[in-house]
């Protein structure tokens, strides 16, 4: 998944950046208000982590605007403010959790996960597609009770089809969810990712999960 950090801390921003990516996810990140709206008005993303207090714009601010764009978009709160008041302030301004500073990383995944499952359609943290499992928790993917060892970028892509089964995604929706700004590649990255899936979860023909669908891009489907 692809997530936007918008913490005015820049040590805090690092850190948490860092823990996401080792996590799996493709993340962006910015220091101010200001920036955040940028970012939201040229990408599409999963999950947003927002600090409230921030310069240019505060939390409530780029909220306000991520919802009145009709986006519904998984929101969680970091912030200082700890009264029962602030916390409900957030939660009835639209957003999906709220975390006080100083937090544990630990939770804060933990969080990241619990707000972005109902955004997919998820009840646990097991993708399921006829004899593949992936788990979002520890990164185990397995078919037909055989684990497969992905990188990290196979793993992150194999996700995003998995969360979108049954969906057709193009080649550029793909790129935008898994590769942020900061990602200088070819033209045809996606097409080699989805070779290197295929090598090592479609080695029987008649078991084939990724589908090309010529002139729009791929879909991970059980025929």
């Amino acid at each position: 998944m692809r997530i936007l950090v918008a913490e005015d801390e820049k040590d805090l921003n690092m850190l948490i950046c860092r823990k996401l990516r080792s996590q799996g996810y493709s993340v962006d990140s910015c220091l101010d208000g200001q920036e955040a709206l940028d970012a939201l008005s040229a990408a599409d993303y999963d999950g947003v982590l927002l600090d409230i207090m921030m310069p240019g714009a505060d939390g409530f601010e780029v909220l306000s605007f991520l919802r009145s764009r009709g986006k519904m978009t998984p929101v969680l709160f970091l912030t200082a403010r700890d009264s029962v008041s602030d916390r409900v302030k957030g939660l009835d301004s639209g957003a999906n959790d709220y975390l006080v500073k100083p937090f544990s990383f630990e939770e804060l995944m933990a969080r990241v996960r619990s707000m972005t499952r109902p955004y997919f359609g998820m009840a646990g943290n097991v993708l399921k597609a006829g004899d593949l499992t992936l788990d979002t928790a520890s990164h185990k993917v397995e078919r037909g009770g055989k684990e497969i060892s992905l990188t990290p970028r196979e793993y992150k892509l194999l996700e995003y089809l998995m969360r979108n089964k049954g969906i057709v995604l193009s080649r550029e929706k793909i790129e935008n969810h898994i590769w942020d700004f900061d990602y200088e590649g070819g033209t045809n990255v996606v097409d080699v990712y989805i070779r290197y899936l295929r090598r090592k979860l479609d080695t029987d023909p008649a078991k084939k999960l990724i589908h090309t669908v010529r002139g729009s891009g791929y879909v991970l489907r059980e025929d």
